[in-house]
């Protein structure tokens, strides 16, 4: 491979650390994947070990350096792209963890955000952050740490201790303690970062009693943030981008009005609406998409917490399948006419009802309603959520959607894309490489150093099927007012569940 450009994609998710070397055509030439795993302490709480973390991920960067037959002093840049959210705090000093890391899903600050809610309100929140008070976010993680594990509110304010998201943490271990920093588009995600001034919003720090000094310096998203050293070798780690962002960077949302969807553990739909920050009136986000040095760019963000979860949930629960893979097969072996939903509300509903108590339920089933059913419908309630997203940003642009860009290893699913475009009644295009959240690390770091400019980046973007709608518009009506009806049984149900 002599003569060619290399850029590694660091790429942490919520089940595995992977890393991808790409050329400079931007084709992958290796890669290499490692599970995590995952801990479930309590009802509603999701943690990861951050030291497993961080050695699964250096164990993908050697072997996917060995499958290519590099050393690391040959990748030309190194790029980002992490879960989103999840939190960690850790020593100073001896550089070890106090506690697991608590991971995005994690719902144990519920309460903490509900009473915000009432003292300060939602709107309060959405002007400073773009956000609102949900447990997804890390202020709520960094305030239980800080409350609940010994000691630590007092060394955080004696500055012993540091914080940061996994970006954060992986920079700070790569580059030897060197580097404590994030970008924008992870800094967004916190609760704690004013997106208007693009910096740390002194006044919630202050009300939340949150020491300014353990939080990472933000530098912008393709800018250098130390080197990482390995086995004797080194290269810059170049560009940092929050998982989704990174998606809707590496399949070339670069106008405003593109958008992408993320079918992964989640579901997380993207569309870029420019340098302004314009705020939802349907219970979306605005979040920083990225910052390239000359200002932020801004994205609408819609989320679904169960997307390829649900699949999961039926091979390793149910055990209707061994790979998640089958669901397809499985699916597609399904009674057509059958009518059963599910709604796999397992950590709450995401936008717009944004309710973290809420309980997943199926209904609809029949004496005939088997496990291709139950695939069936499952696959379906990942496009039904993502199609509610949808709907809820053609209301806040007034624009009617036509294409969505699909990525994430769900989007193998043809099954799921074809009924994506069936209820969405638009096109969605699926590229060549699926990995775009790996790509787009990639793509940030080459931009970091000026090997590839955003023509660059876009050129190398192929696409590997467009899906098309078959339904009528009365059928595309009838399958909608289902899953609504589904939707508003659930909630109804919670609420009867609240009462005394």
């Amino acid at each position: 491979m002599a003569g060619n450009k290399f850029y590694l994609a660091i790429d942490q998710g919520t089940t595995s650390s992977r890393s991808i070397i790409y050329n400079d055509k931007g084709e992958s030439v290796a890669q290499a994947q490692f599970e995590i795993k995952q801990y479930y302490p309590a009802s509603g709480w999701v943690e990861h070990d951050a030291i497993e973390i961080l050695e699964t991920q250096i164990q993908s960067v050697r072997e996917a350096l060995r499958i290519a037959g590099l050393k690391l002093s040959d990748i030309r840049a190194a790029g980002i792209s992490n879960q989103r959210e999840t939190t960690v705090i850790w020593d100073k000093k001896t550089g070890l963890p106090i506690a697991n890391a608590i991971v995005w899903q994690d719902r144990r600050s519920a309460a903490w955000c509900e009473k915000m809610k009432l003292e300060l309100g939602d709107e309060f929140i959405q002007k400073k952050t773009g956000l609102l008070f949900d447990s997804y976010f890390s202020a709520g993680k960094i305030l239980w740490l800080l409350e609940n594990c010994p000691g630590a509110k007092e060394r955080a304010e004696t500055g012993e201790l540091l914080a940061g998201t996994i970006d954060s943490w992986l920079i700070y271990k790569m580059t030897g303690g060197k580097s404590h920093a994030t970008d924008a588009s992870n800094a967004s995600r916190t609760l704690l970062y004013n997106i208007n001034d693009c910096a740390w919003d002194e006044e919630l720090l202050a009300k939340w009693d949150i020491p300014k000094s353990i939080l990472p310096q933000v530098l912008p998203s393709n800018a250098q943030f130390g080197d990482f050293e390995l086995d004797g070798e080194s290269t810059p780690i170049h560009g940092v981008l929050g998982d989704q962002q990174a998606a809707l960077f590496g399949q070339a949302c670069f106008t405003e009005g593109d958008i992408k969807n993320t079918y992964g553990t989640g579901c997380f739909m993207l569309k870029n609406i420019g340098s302004l920050p314009k705020l939802s009136s349907q219970r979306l986000l605005t979040t920083i998409a990225w910052n390239l040095g000359d200002g932020p760019v801004y994205a609408l963000e819609g989320s679904v917490f169960i997307a390829g979860a649900v699949v999961q949930w039926l091979r390793d629960e149910l055990n209707f399948m061994k790979d998640a893979m089958q669901s397809e097969k499985i699916a597609l072996e399904a009674n057509p006419h059958s009518e059963v939903v599910v709604v796999p509300a397992f950590t709450g509903l995401g936008a717009p009802h944004w309710d973290p108590e809420a309980k997943g339920a199926i209904f609809g089933l029949t004496r005939d309603s088997g496990s291709a059913e139950l695939t069936k419908a499952a696959l379906e309630s990942v496009a039904f959520q993502a199609n509610d997203l949808l709907e809820l940003m053609e209301k806040d642009s007034g624009i009617k959607i036509t294409s969505l860009k699909a990525d994430g290893g769900a989007s193998q699913n043809g099954f799921l894309m074809q009924f994506q475009a069936n209820i969405s009644n638009c096109d969605v295009e699926r590229p060549v490489n699926s990995e775009s959240s790996a790509f787009g690390a990639a793509a940030i770091a080459a931009h970091g150093i000026g090997d590839w400019n955003l023509d660059d980046i876009e050129s190398r973007r192929k696409i590997e099927k467009v899906f098309k709608a078959k339904l009528s518009f009365s059928q595309i009506s009838r399958l909608r007012a289902r899953w609504h009806a589904a939707v508003n049984a659930v909630v109804e149900l919670k609420n009867y569940e609240d009462k005394p």
